[in-house]
């Protein structure tokens, strides 16, 4: 038992991300940027891992295993429905993207769209509502103007 009992860690850092060690693995998992709560449930159930167990417990064997499993999601045999780039614009295979590369082909997709001009890239170039929301009343920006009252008055 004591050659397996394991030291706690505070913060673990994985895939770029420091993860506080008191949270559950999946929800540690689930602060990385680019993976949710299903993302995180279907790698540590991948990987043999307990989805209840808290990160700080986590070996440097399996740590090693999660920031492998995390940076392609391809080699653990995911579905594709379960990626967040499928069918990507200038490869045309599905990928799943996380931390600064997410951030980054998220922008490069805003910048096309407003090159060529498509309805969505006017919408986002007048930095208006883009997914068919309703703008008449929600979405200002800028100062509110509330209701002004008389001085003295009732």
């Amino acid at each position: 038992m004591a050659a397996e009992e394991q030291q706690f860690k505070y913060i673990v850092r994985i895939a770029g991300t420091d993860i506080r060690g008191d949270l559950k693995l999946v929800y540690g998992l689930a602060s990385i940027k680019g993976i949710g709560v299903t993302t995180a449930y279907a790698v540590a159930r991948m990987l043999g891992l307990d989805p209840e167990m808290r990160v700080g417990f986590l070996t440097e064997e399996q740590i090693r295993r999660l920031e492998e499993a995390v940076s392609d999601l391809r080699k653990l045999g995911l579905p594709a429905w379960l990626f967040n780039r499928r069918k990507d614009y200038e490869t045309g295979e599905d990928k799943h993207l996380i931390g600064a590369d997410l951030v980054f082909h998220a922008r490069r997709d805003i910048e096309r769209e407003i090159r060529i001009g498509s309805w969505r890239g006017v919408r986002h170039k007048l930095g208006l509502k883009v997914r068919g929301q309703r703008t008449h009343t929600t979405g200002r920006l800028g100062m509110t103007i509330g209701v002004s009252r008389k001085k003295g008055g009732k």
